[in-house]
């Protein structure tokens, strides 16, 4: 049994691209990597807190570059920022082709995590240790989008007051 005092907070999965994921136009299927994306998001989550975890959202998926059939895409996920019950999980997405050994950034994302328990009500979660400049700059970054996501979220309540469906 291997010991550990602190939570583990990245994590990293790689995963083939195999035909079977391909779309119409070639390519990996966009649906294909926010499946995948979903599940090292739940991956980091839960094994930082200890606890099964659900998304709550899922913010800025962008598709910087195509994903190819025969590519290795690893997902390098880290636990950014820690509320009360949520955490924050941005994974930074890159694709390589093994035979060129060329690598390329193809998409980052951040995922709100939150723990629950045994009876799915939410719970608490470890602190997060902020260990690195590196470690500050995304806790910082997270709570820039954070507050973005409260905005927001004011933003489209008076919205739906003034238009509801």
């Amino acid at each position: 049994m291997i010991a550990n005092t602190l939570p583990e907070k990245r994590l990293t999965m790689t995963f083939l691209m195999t035909p079977d994921l391909v779309n119409f136009s070639g390519n990996v299927h966009g649906g294909a990597i926010l499946k995948y994306l979903d599940q090292v998001a739940y991956a980091c989550a839960s094994r930082y807190c200890g606890q099964y975890v659900v998304t709550l959202s899922v913010d800025q998926v962008y598709f910087r570059e195509p994903i190819h059939v025969g590519e290795l895409v690893t997902f390098l996920a880290s636990v950014n920022y820690v509320g009360r019950t949520s955490m924050e999980i941005g994974i930074k997405v890159v694709a390589e082709e093994p035979r060129l050994k060329t690598k390329r950034h193809a998409m980052s994302s951040f995922f709100t995590m939150v723990a629950v328990d045994e009876n799915r009500k939410p719970c608490n979660v470890p602190q997060l240790v902020i260990e690195s400049e590196s470690d500050q700059g995304r806790f910082d970054s997270a709570l820039g989008r954070k507050k973005l996501r409260e905005d927001y979220e004011i933003a489209h309540k008076a919205t739906r007051k003034k238009n509801p469906l």
